[in-house]
């Protein structure tokens, strides 16, 4: 869709810019200010909506938070499950994804490298570069330790769940795909006789999803992103109203494009958003070559024997690094199966041994690079705001001065990537639940929700996005559980094929 189709749009959605326009002048102040009025009310709404609901969904068993034991344990049952596939076929992955055993005439809407960066580019950024940062204040470096942990065994998670996307993907009239969690939990629980809970299964995954891609796929990367630019353009300091708009029209101009213009774009800014940021930290870790070991020894010791005054004590790190790195990776929650249904592919287990490499690249890389780099400098013991960018940015200065506006732009690209994928994600879930003709409400929506993310403070958005994400996995995980036995058999035919020199090479 080009610029004037996009305004003709606008022009049949008068409404749109009327609710932006309705905002009181009063709301519009940088995330974390208080306000009353419109952001007020915004604020209350997320906090009692939070509370509320973790009372059902968040209940404890023994202390430990029973979303932290479900998702340790779909992990590690995954990964065991499927003969730690994890580590068997890593090798076999990057030979996939570098277009070795693409053949063109499958069906599909996007490549496995596409698709790998579209998933990515939901993953790989804020929650990587202040989602990490966030675990530190709350939970002290021990909590990189269990986000570490749960990227390993999520990897596992993530290849159940990308193969059953692909097993029970649909093809649309169009040529479009609809695949994911709401197909494998409706489609194959019938299967095995079990359409009711399917059908239930599906519906509130999608309630959950189009909340998670409002929140932490949305607001967050909006609210997060501002914060960063704000810290280094001073032109945008009291102006998240103007970036919010900006944000948004950015937003409107590709996601209306689908998957096909959204993986186009991905694949062109993640890699080069992964490059510049890991050569950053990689120059940050190198100039603090003769910490690191002592920064690995304080995040492995606090792990378990955490010396700052964290809520909970080993719990509450647990707690802490399994969130985070579940918003981090996304592993198990469903969000990267709507992506990979999209893929080129005839071989429902290649696609999802391409997406064991996410939490791999997001979690166990990236994500301790960020979390080296501030653990090595230090800037964590003397950062006082409980922004989370602003702690990155303080460990990255140290040893670049210059580097938080290089980091600005980074930070700017990886938010602006992820609110497109999790838009798709949103926008599946929405169809599903409400038919496609309505796809451009929703699409109407979430781009408001970019301008409401870049304007309410950061404490709101947070709780709202762990909540929704998070809830994702219950109805997700416990349909994997289900159908995990379809996913080990024929994880077993393609392995057997692969390793006799069956498995046709096209590159």
């Amino acid at each position: 869709m080009n610029h004037c189709k996009l305004l003709g749009w606008l022009k049949k959605s008068p409404w749109l810019c009327l609710v932006l326009l309705a905002i009181p002048s009063t709301a519009y102040a940088a995330p974390g200010e208080t306000t009353g009025g419109f952001l007020g009310a915004i604020d209350v709404i997320f906090a009692n909506l939070v509370a509320g609901l973790s009372q059902v969904l968040f209940f404890s068993i023994g202390g430990m938070p029973f979303i932290v034991l479900w998702l340790i344990v779909g992990a590690i049952f995954f990964t065991i499950r499927m003969g730690f596939i994890n580590l068997r076929a890593f090798s076999h992955a990057v030979s996939v994804v570098r277009g070795r055993y693409d053949n063109p005439a499958e069906t599909g809407e996007v490549t496995h490298f596409q698709a790998l960066s579209a998933a990515l580019s939901a993953t790989v950024g804020l929650g990587n570069i202040a989602g990490v940062a966030i675990a530190i204040q709350t939970g002290g470096p021990g909590a990189v330790f269990w986000m570490t942990m749960v990227g390993f065994f999520g990897m596992s998670s993530k290849f159940a769940e990308c193969s059953l996307a692909q097993m029970y993907r649909r093809v649309l009239p169009d040529g479009r795909i609809s695949g994911g969690p709401m197909q494998y939990l409706s489609r194959g629980l019938a299967e095995k006789g079990l359409r009711p809970l399917g059908k239930i299964l599906a519906g509130v995954f999608c309630v959950f999803c189009i909340g998670g891609s409002f929140g932490g796929g949305n607001m967050f990367q909006a609210n997060q992103s501002y914060a960063g630019i704000a810290g280094v353009l001073p032109f945008f300091q009291d102006r998240s109203w103007l970036y919010g708009l900006i944000l948004a029209c950015l937003v409107a101009l590709v996601i209306v494009g689908g998957i096909r213009r959204i993986g186009a774009v991905a694949e062109i800014l993640v890699p080069g958003m992964c490059l510049i940021y890991f050569l950053a930290a990689l120059w940050i870790l190198a100039i603090n070559f003769t910490d690191i070991p002592n920064a690995i020894a304080t995040i492995v010791r606090e792990a378990f024997a955490p010396q700052a005054a964290v809520a909970g004590g080993f719990v509450g790190v647990l707690a802490t690094g399994v969130r985070r790195a579940t918003f981090d990776s996304e592993a198990g929650v469903g969000s990267a199966p709507i992506a990979h249904a999209a893929a080129r592919t005839e071989e429902p287990i290649r696609e999802g041994v391409v997406a064991l490499l996410e939490p791999f690249i997001d979690t166990i890389v990236v994500s301790n690079m960020t979390a080296l780099a501030i653990v090595t400098t230090g800037a964590y013991k003397t950062t006082t705001t409980d922004d989370g960018i602003q702690l990155t940015f303080n460990a990255f200065s140290t040893g670049i001065p210059w580097f938080p506006y290089l980091l600005a732009l980074a930070v700017f690209l990886f938010a602006f990537s992820t609110i497109l994928s999790w838009g798709y994600y949103g926008e599946r879930s929405w169809t599903y639940l409400f038919g496609e003709r309505s796809m451009r409400a929703y699409q109407a929506i979430y781009i408001i929700f970019v301008f409401i993310g870049a304007v309410v403070n950061l404490k709101s958005v947070v709780d709202f996005s762990d909540m929704m994400i998070l809830s994702m996995a219950f109805p997700n995980l416990l349909g994997c559980y289900l159908l995990s036995g379809k996913v080990a058999t024929a994880l077993g035919d393609y392995m057997q094929r692969l390793q006799t020199g069956k498995m046709p090479v096209f590159k």
